[in-house]
C-alpha cells in the first residue's frame, strides 16, 4: 500500500501530524508513507518515525500552471492508492486529477471520495487524526512521539559536556516577550537554584536579543542546535522547558519533558495536551508581552 499526505504549514504543523502518520503505520505496517510539505518544513521529518519519503511543494507561493502540473505528474507517477489532505477543500480538485482511488480530506465530497468533517475545537493532533476515519481507522489518537537520530544524541551529549551541564532549565523565545521579563525570570532561577544552569536556545532570529540578555544575566548559557534532531536531543536532557509558543514545545511534549508555555492570542487547549506535565500561561489581553514575569515564576515554583 502506498499512501501520500499533503500537509501545508510550518514545522509545527508537521509535528502535530506525526500521531496521524504513526497510527497509519501502526495499522498498515507494510505501507509506504510519503508526505508533500513546504520546503521550510522538510526538516521536521528528521525526527519522524513513520515516513519513507518527503516531497516538497510551496503551497503558498504564486505557483504557475506548470508548477501545479509538475506536482500532479509526480503524484500520478508514484501510483499511490490513497491520499490524505490536511489542507482545505482547495486541494481536492488537484487530487481528483491525480486519479488516486481513495482521497481523504476535510470538506465536502465533491472531489474527495471520503470527506471528513473538521472539528476545529479539538487538540490539533486529534483534528488531523480524524482523517484516518476515511481509511477505516478508528483507533484513539496516539501521543506525540518522535525518533532522535543517534548522531544528534551524540551531538547533544558533547554539547552538554562543553557547557558543563548535567540537569538544566531550558528556555526558548525571542523579543516577542520583553528582555526585561526574561531577565527577571532568569535571575530568579539563578538565585533560587544556583546549582541548576539556565540554558537558552540560540538561533539566527534571536541572536541580537540574546546578546542583550546575556549582558544582564551573567552565567546564562547558550546553545545553537543546527537542526530539529539536535534541538530535540537538547530538549530531552532538560529538567524543564520554559518557552513561548513554537516547535520546541511540541518536541518537549513528544519527549515528555516538563514544559511551561507562554501564550498570547492562541488557545492552549488546541496546542497542548491536558496533562500535568504541560502547563500554559495565557495572556488575559492576548498580548504575550503583558504576561508578568511574577506570574511565570509562580508557575515555575508550583504556586
Amino acid at each position: 500500500m502506498r499512501v501520500v499526505a499533503l500537509i501545508p504549514g510550518g514545522i509545527e504543523q508537521q509535528i502535530l501530524f506525526f500521531p496521524t502518520l504513526d497510527d497509519l503505520k501502526q495499522n498498515y505496517p507494510n505501507a509506504e508513507i510519503d508526505v508533500v510539505v513546504e520546503p521550510r518544513s522538510k526538516a521536521a521529518y528528521r525526527v519522524s518515525r513513520s515516513v519513507n519519503d518527503v516531497l516538497t511543494f510551496d503551497f503558498k507561493d504564486r505557483n504557475s500552471p506548470a508548477d501545479w502540473a509538475n506536482l500532479l505528474g509526480v503524484l500520478r507517477d508514484r501510483d499511490y492508492e490513497a491520499v490524505i489532505s490536511a489542507g482545505g477543500t482547495g486541494a481536492g480538485f488537484l487530487l481528483w486529477l491525480t486519479g488516486i482511488p481513495t482521497r481523504v480530506g476535510f470538506g465536502n465530497g465533491l472531489f474527495f471520495t471520503n470527506p471528513i468533517p473538521k472539528k476545529a475545537e479539538q487538540y490539533a493532533p486529534q483534528i488531523y487524526h480524524d482523517l484516518l476515519q476515511g481509511l477505516g481507522i478508528s483507533t484513539p489518537c496516539p501521543d506525540l512521539a518522535l525518533r532522535i537520530p543517534k548522531s544528534d544524541q551524540d551531538w547533544a551529549q558533547a554539547e552538554r559536556q562543553r557547557l558543563g551541564l548535567n540537569g538544566y532549565v531550558l528556555l526558548d523565545g525571542n523579543s516577542d516577550y520583553p528582555v526585561e521579563s526574561w531577565q527577571k525570570i532568569i535571575q530568579d532561577l539563578q538565585q533560587k537554584q544556583p546549582e541548576i544552569p539556565v540554558l537558552f536556545i540560540q538561533s539566527d532570529e534571536n541572536r541580537e536579543f540574546l546578546a542583550r540578555l546575556s549582558q544582564s544575566c551573567p552565567g546564562l548559557k547558550l546553545s545553537n542546535p543546527k537542526d530539529i534532531g539536535k534541538l530535540a536531543a537538547l530538549i530531552a536532557g532538560a529538567n524543564l522547558l520554559l518557552c513561548t509558543e513554537g516547535a520546541p514545545m511540541h518536541l518537549a511534549v513528544a519527549l515528555e519533558v516538563y514544559t511551561l508555555v507562554l501564550f498570547g492570542a492562541s488557545d492552549p487547549a488546541k496546542l497542548l495536551p491536558q496533562q500535568d506535565k504541560f502547563l500554559a500561561i495565557k495572556s488575559s489581553t492576548h498580548k504575550l508581552a503583558e504576561i508578568a514575569p511574577e506570574q511565570v515564576l509562580q508557575k515555575v515554583w508550583g504556586g
